[in-house]
């Protein structure tokens, strides 16, 4: 059985890690800069394995070796710095990729992928605009760049690594890296770390010709064989004539701009359905074919220039079909398109003015079964920590929630005639959760909730029972999803279409501890599996005139469960709760389908009601069960 969580709880003091998995633990920074510091001519596939290759290779020729080099290792937060074995692999890692821009090399053994193109996750336009400036650089300038940003080091400690390395101008390469706008920030960030990846297929069409053209080439060989082994000339007047092209007509469409399926502004005012079918195109680069072209292209037949990312669940194939066009425009310092085939919404985003030639970020996040509500809006834009979005036709007002502070007023987002907003903070890529701006939409008398969740379609937020979610309205609901906005990072890039959190019990806790409310939240995916569940406990706070009290305790979780949801709208779970006065106990509480509680193993207690508090001590287990109106028996969540 499992301990119950305790509430308040603890951080256990982290054990150190064994002195002979030091490298080990370095590993994932050997190859981040083995990434940074390899020509991005060989493509983001290549550099991939190229980094592994060589952190691998530095791992395996004796780098176990703890003798300090005299040189400066990574820095800690305080200043100290790690085992002095790293300098002498990050000396070897960094000879070995800046050798690799000097000359070709044979390539290596391994790491081998066959079948597959591998590719860090693709981020806003800070990324691309750092990717293109560190490929103007030479080899020397990108490692001092990666060592002052990646690093931590002085430029003096900076001058000597380099010197070290072999590099001939160690003070030309600084003022290389000098010359890098982007914060150093963005080295650390998932989009030049080699060891997170998104796997594609490579060029299937061509991979295809190829093979064809492998097995025609065999089968030729083998006729003239048997022919020239014949009697008389060899090749009569019958020969074999040349491979027929067996491309489809569908596929060529689907290259074509001029196919591409657009929507009139007043057709969604008409149209039977009301979701992404009937958004118009808008934007003001729909008629520029040569981006719609490269933009297409870039979607049927990725090459290395391309980062692509995809929502879990999200076929990355090229379209079957001339698909819908939605956006085509310039929002901030990218210019952007946006696809709908009907399954998927596709995001192409390019350099302003720079081209495809500097690398493009292809996005796929799947929407099949969207309606009025989840097709109110698109991420249109993600830089940095600011976002823009793309709204639909029939949203008729735009504002920003701050869902930490209920009784915060909320305050209006503008936007532009083709409807995108103004730029907002986003709260996936915060790491503190002391803000959480959700948008809210209005489409008549409704006003809908949606959060960014790190992808290209924002979540719905809902609030009430699963027989009858709805729109999170009045100070109580709001006042609950502030306290349950910082747990949201759980399903965080999950393909999460949308979060509906309800109020299943409110319990009196011991010694006049006050009301205590249980609430279980609910992650639905666009692709049905892998939905999250939480059940939480928020015990009560000192009264606040802003912010709705601290974040709710993670009682129980569970993934792919039918809890809290339609198919099954119920939850029990309890939590090891300690009192102002120092006493623990054991609280549990179950929907209203629960008639009776029991408690049993380190804790023995018996509540002939769906609420239950026992006293127990400090890291007491108990198994929870609960008997339905019906006489079923239902365990805890789990």
């Amino acid at each position: 059985m499992r301990p119950l969580p305790e509430v308040p709880s603890a951080a256990a003091p982290a054990d150190g890690e064994q002195a002979g998995a030091a490298l080990v633990e370095h590993y994932p920074r050997l190859v981040r800069l083995g990434y940074l510091v390899l020509p991005p001519s060989l493509g983001s596939h290549r550099r991939v394995l190229k980094a592994h290759a060589l952190a691998q290779r530095c791992l395996l020729s004796g780098c176990r070796s703890g003798a300090g080099s005299g040189f400066p290792v990574p820095r800690g937060p305080g200043g100290a710095a790690a085992d002095p074995s790293y300098a002498l692999a990050r000396r070897r890692v960094l000879r070995a990729a800046l050798a690799a821009g000097r000359r070709t090399r044979l390539p290596s053994l391994l790491p081998l992928v066959w079948g597959l193109r591998l590719f860090p996750h693709s981020g806003g336009s800070g990324g691309l605009a750092l990717e293109n400036a560190l490929s103007a650089l030479s080899g020397p300038g990108r490692a001092a760049h990666a060592l002052r940003g990646l690093e931590g080091l002085t430029d003096a400690e900076t001058r000597r690594v380099l010197a070290d390395a072999g590099v001939a101008d160690p003070y030309g390469a600084l003022a290389q890296a000098a010359g890098v706008p982007a914060p150093h920030a963005l080295l650390g960030s998932p989009e030049f770390d080699p060891c997170s990846l998104q796997a594609r297929p490579p060029d299937l069409l061509r991979r295809r010709r190829h093979a064809k053209a492998a097995l025609t080439a065999v089968a030729a060989l083998l006729v003239c064989g048997a022919l020239l082994g014949l009697p008389g000339n060899g090749w009569g007047r019958g020969a074999a004539s040349a491979p027929r092209d067996n491309r489809g007509t569908a596929a060529q469409q689907a290259l074509d701009p001029g196919r591409l399926s657009r929507v009139s502004t007043t057709s969604w005012q008409r149209s039977p359905r009301t979701d992404f079918t009937s958004w118009p195109t808008r934007g003001s680069r729909t008629g520029d074919t040569r981006l719609l072209g490269r933009a297409l292209r870039a979607w049927a037949r990725p090459d290395g220039a391309v980062r692509s990312s995809a929502t879990p669940g999200t076929p990355v194939g090229p379209p079957m079909g001339a698909p819908q066009l939605l956006y085509a425009g310039e929002v901030d310092r990218v210019t952007v398109v946006l696809f709908y085939d009907g399954l998927r919404v596709v995001r192409y985003a390019e350099p302003r003015d720079g081209g495809r030639g500097e690398g493009v970020a292809l996005d796929f996040a799947r929407v099949d079964g969207a309606d009025r509500a989840t097709a109110a809006a698109l991420i249109v834009a993600r830089g940095g920590d600011r976002i823009r979005y793309l709204t639909a036709p029939w949203v008729s007002a735009v504002s920003v929630r701050d869902l930490l502070t209920p009784a915060a007023v909320r305050r209006p987002l503008p936007r532009r005639a083709d409807g995108v907003t103004a730029a907002l903070t986003s709260p996936a890529t915060v790491r503190d959760c002391r803000a959480w701006e959700a948008i809210e939409v209005r489409d008549g008398p409704a006003a809908r909730l949606m959060a960014d969740l790190g992808e290209l379609v924002p979540a719905r937020l809902t609030s009430g029972p699963p027989s009858a979610p709805h729109d999170v309205a009045g100070w109580a609901e709001r006042d609950s999803w502030a306290r349950t906005a910082c747990l949201l990072p759980a399903v965080r890039s999950r393909g999460v279409r949308s979060v509906n959190s309800w109020q299943y019990a409110e319990q009196l806790l011991p010694e006049g501890g006050g009301s205590a409310r249980w609430l279980c939240t609910r992650a639905e995916t666009w692709r049905g599996t892998g939905s999250r569940v939480l059940a939480q406990f928020q015990a009560p706070s000192a009264p606040a005139v802003a912010t709705g009290g601290p974040p709710g305790a993670v009682a129980a979780r569970a993934e792919d469960s039918p809890a809290c949801g339609m198919r099954a709208p119920r939850v029990l779970a309890g939590v090891l709760w300690k009192s102002r006065g120092g006493r623990w106990y054991v609280l549990a509480a179950g929907s209203e389908q629960f008639a009776s509680l029991t408690a049993s193993g380190g804790v023995e207690a018996r509540s002939d009601s769906r609420l239950l508090a026992v006293p127990a001590r400090a890291g007491d287990r108990a198994r929870l069960n609960g008997t339905l109106a019906d006489g079923s028996r239902v365990g805890a969540l789990r």
